[in-house]
């Protein structure tokens, strides 16, 4: 169980690391002018971890905090994460977790 929870921060740590320097790149791109990275990718790197330094880049950048689809979206995935870490804490730390399948018994 300590390697899931070990191998769950590693995950986690490298999406929300890997969102945050996303966001400062694109908003760096968006002052030149350059290239953008697509929407979608940010979108996609806060869906599969990412939530929490997506919502820190887009405040320490004050990048994407004008289009609703980012102000109101990634505080909702944020909140679905927190959700599914407390009911997944809570989960585990129950005295007998209950098996999600038959084919864990």
């Amino acid at each position: 169980m300590e390697v899931f929870i070990r191998i769950a921060e590693i995950y986690l740590l490298f999406f929300n690391l890997l969102a945050f320097t996303l966001f400062g790149i694109d908003k760096n791109k968006a002052i030149r002018n350059a290239y953008r990275i697509p929407e979608k990718t940010l979108f996609l790197v806060a869906i599969l971890g990412g939530s929490l330094g997506a919502f820190l880049g887009m405040r320490l950048y004050h990048h994407k905090t004008r289009r609703t689809s980012f102000r109101i979206g990634i505080p909702v995935i944020l909140c679905l994460h927190l959700i599914l870490v407390l009911l997944l804490f809570l989960w585990l730390s129950s005295p007998a977790p209950l098996a999600i399948s038959p084919f864990f018994d």
